[in-house]
């Protein structure tokens, strides 16, 4: 049974980039590892408005971490190698890999990623929408 998509109204044009996002996105909202924050940072004199997406990624060093823009996608993608000379009695703590992916607006920035005590954060700039009015005119066709 297939759903009604919210975008097949007619005054609705253009949008089908939109709903294939949202699919995607709705796909890859079941894999909760790592657990991350997404936080709005205020506006200061010096910034604009930011938003922080800050992933839990205890275990990881800053070599085994990649941060990626792809398109309009942010990736971040964290690799562990096991290490083969440790023996373990219990192993709670898994060497695992992961890839968490973030869908960004159109013009969405980068500023940048910090790692600090196992927390990886990452800043990104929210743009200033402008507002476009263009007069369109209208062709008289003589008949």
């Amino acid at each position: 049974m297939t759903r009604p998509s919210p975008f097949g109204h007619p005054f609705l044009l253009g949008f089908d980039e939109i709903e294939q996002a949202l699919d995607r996105v709705s796909k890859a909202a079941n894999d909760g590892y790592p657990p991350y924050n997404i936080e709005r940072v205020g506006r200061t004199e010096a910034e604009p408005e930011r938003l922080r997406i800050t992933l839990a990624v205890a275990g990881f060093t800053r070599d085994q971490l990649d941060v990626m823009l792809e398109e309009n996608q942010l990736v971040v993608r964290g690799r562990q190698i096991d290490d083969k000379s440790r023996q373990f009695l219990h192993r709670g703590i898994a060497a695992r890999q992961f890839q968490r992916a973030f869908l960004l607006a159109d013009g969405m920035e980068v500023l940048g990623a910090d790692l600090s005590n196992g927390l990886l954060s990452i800043d990104l700039a929210r743009p200033e929408p402008e507002r476009v009015i263009r007069k369109i005119a209208i062709a008289a066709k003589d008949v």
